[in-house]
Order: structure tokens, then C-alpha cells, then sequence
């Protein structure tokens, strides 16, 4: 693939974000879309199979640069028209290129940074494609954008400990007594489930906090289907008590469709 090639909109179908977009008018879903595909290129540069890490960071390098001197022409055409602001499609660069190496963060305060750049920055680019005008949003959107990245980094342990990598903070790790090891060979102590309701927590006081202003409630109705999915998710797995390193919880196409309409009804 061309190092400034977006993936093709076929591998930007299936997710949960795909999902609530389809709400959008078909105009604004075109452009969320070409936005998603550009965060799934980036984050499939740092992934792939294949390359070498100086290969990796030479292609999202080369984003870095597109950024300013011209992105390819669809994606240029969205941010110049939302006029968004290209230092967070800086910010969401750098974040996944942070995932190159297998990832480590000393404190909580360091796994927010990491969360702000690959989360909060793309829900701050997405209120302006949804064509949200009150200042609030942006709040919103940052405060959800650390909620689904926390749970996804809980409902996600395993597929990182298969590459070396670990979300959760090392400080919490050495509170809980649980040494990277258990994780990295999916050999969990009592103590991990422990962690991980913690861990929830700090998720769920983000949902809280994130709290739609009336004056965009509906434009924001696909971040609010986002909320209520990855709710669903993080009280999933707390009642089937964490069973993370064994399985990939995910919701039925039935409980997302219960998520998009009850989402819809609040509006």
C-alpha cells in the first residue's frame, strides 16, 4: 500500500464506531467515514505485520508531513471544509506511533496523555464532522473519548499482551501486587480481577462526566450510541467478572441495535 494511501472504506465497516455513524446525514456520514478510514490507516501503519518499526515510523512520518503540505485530496478536502484543526491529527499520529514499541506507561497521568492523543483528540475532529456548535461538546467529547479508550484497553488485554504490550499502568500494577508476567503469559493471579474492577472505575467516572449539551444532543446522537455501546461492554465484562485474557467480550448486533435506539428515544 502507498505509504499516503487511506485503507480501502470495505476495512472500515465492521467496527462499533461504523456502526453509530450510520445515523449521520448521508453527506456528514461521508466525511466521519474518510475520518475513520485516516485513523485506521494510522493505526494499522503501527500494527502491521510486515514492517519493520523503522518502516513504521518512516510511513507515519511521512503523514506527520502530509498533515501540513497536503493530505491526499478527499481527506484534505474534509479538513479543510470542517476547518479542523491539524495539530490533532498530529496528536493522533504521534499516539499511534507511541504503539510501535511494546507499550509501558509508569502512572495514570501517563495513560491519559496516551488516551487523550488516540481517543480524545479523534472525538474533538468528529464533533466538527457531526456539525456540533457548543463550546460543551468539545468537554463531551473528551471526557467520552477517555471512557471508550479505557474500556477498550480492558476489554483488549489480551490481543496487547500477545504483542508485548500493557496498558494498564505499572503503578497499579505494583499496588495490586500483579507483576507484568502474569500478564504477558495470560497467567492472571487473584488479584487481577481486583485491578481490573479499579481500573473499570476510572472508566465509568469518565461516562459520568461526559455529558451531552442539549443545544448538539442530536448531532451528537453517533458519539451517544458510542457511550451506550461501550457501557454495555465495561458492564459485560464486570459481571462476567473480567474474563479478559481468555476472551474478547463484544455485544450482539441485537444489544447494539438496543444501544442506537435507545440512544435515538433520548433524543
Amino acid at each position: 500500500m502507498n505509504t499516503l494511501e487511506l485503507l480501502p472504506a470495505s476495512s472500515a465497516k465492521s467496527s462499533n464506531l461504523a456502526f453509530a455513524l450510520r445515523c449521520l446525514p448521508a453527506d456528514r456520514r461521508k466525511d466521519a467515514m474518510l475520518f475513520y478510514r485516516f485513523c485506521r490507516t494510522i493505526d494499522d501503519i503501527a500494527d502491521r505485520s510486515g514492517l519493520t518499526d523503522g518502516e513504521r515510523r518512516e510511513q507515519l512520518s511521512a503523514w506527520l508531513e502530509a498533515v501540513q503540505s497536503g493530505l491526499p485530496p478527499v481527506l484534505e478536502d474534509v479538513v479543510t471544509r470542517h476547518a479542523i484543526d491539524r495539530t490533532l491529527l498530529v496528536e493522533i499520529i504521534k499516539g499511534c506511533a507511541s504503539d510501535i514499541a511494546g507499550q509501558r506507561f509508569q502512572s495514570f497521568a501517563d495513560l491519559e496523555q496516551y488516551c487523550w492523543r488516540v481517543a480524545a483528540a479523534v472525538g474533538l475532529v468528529s464533533i466538527k464532522i457531526f456539525g456540533c456548535r457548543d463550546p460543551a461538546s468539545e468537554t463531551y467529547a473528551m471526557h467520552l473519548g477517555h471512557a471508550l479508550q479505557l474500556t477498550n484497553i480492558l476489554r483488549d488485554i489480551r490481543e496487547d499482551a500477545l504483542q508485548g504490550r500493557i496498558y494498564l499502568p505499572l503503578d497499579d500494577l505494583a499496588l495490586f501486587g500483579i507483576d507484568e508476567n502474569e500478564i504477558l503469559k495470560l497467567e492472571p493471579s487473584p488479584a487481577f480481577t481486583a485491578l481490573l474492577r479499579h481500573q473499570a472505575g476510572r472508566a465509568r467516572a469518565r461516562f459520568a462526566a461526559a455529558i451531552p449539551p442539549r443545544v448538539d444532543f442530536n448531532p451528537l446522537l453517533p458519539a451517544r450510541i458510542m457511550g451506550a455501546v461501550y457501557q454495555r461492554i465495561l458492564d459485560k465484562m464486570e459481571r462476567e467478572r473480567f474474563p479478559v485474557l481468555h476472551k474478547r467480550i463484544k455485544l450482539s448486533t441485537r444489544e447494539k441495535v438496543e444501544c442506537l435506539i435507545g440512544a435515538w428515544l433520548r433524543g
